[in-house]
């Protein structure tokens, strides 16, 4: 029994900001953009993984949600608590030029980790944490 990863999701606050840095910035190609019940989710996702989606959506996707949940959810995400996804590279340091001088948030220039990766860090538009990662070799 094989199981892949299929899907990842992200929540962002404002889509065409999103896909400003998704698509613009890290090169993403967008695979899909669906609205419903006045929300939005945009799907994007490497050419070089052309299985695996990541889903931008709202920070409470559920259009049966109370307000207080929605404002809840909002808050958490722009204070940066909520989860982000980390990222492999084959050039660590030009990613990490590349997506500083885009002008995102840096929080960790490039770092050659104790278990094996040189990674750096930033914040994408809605406050997610974005880890960029490359395999040192030996």
């Amino acid at each position: 029994m094989d199981i892949n990863l299929s899907q990842c999701f992200i929540a962002v606050d404002d889509h065409d900001k999103a896909l400003a840095f998704y698509r613009d910035v890290l090169g993403m190609e967008v695979r899909n953009d669906v609205g419903f019940e006045g929300m939005r989710w945009v799907t994007v996702g490497s050419p070089a993984q052309p299985d695996v989606d990541i889903v931008l959506e709202p920070p409470l996707a559920d259009p049966n949600a109370s307000a207080s949940d929605k404002e809840a959810m909002a808050e958490l995400l722009a204070k940066g608590l909520l989860r982000g996804v980390i990222f492999r590279t084959d050039d660590v340091d030009a990613t990490f030029e590349r997506v500083s001088a885009a002008g995102a948030e840096v929080l960790q220039e490039p770092v050659d980790q104790p278990y094996g990766v040189r990674d750096c860090a930033f914040r994408d538009p809605a406050g997610n944490m974005l880890r960029f990662h490359q395999t040192r070799k030996r």
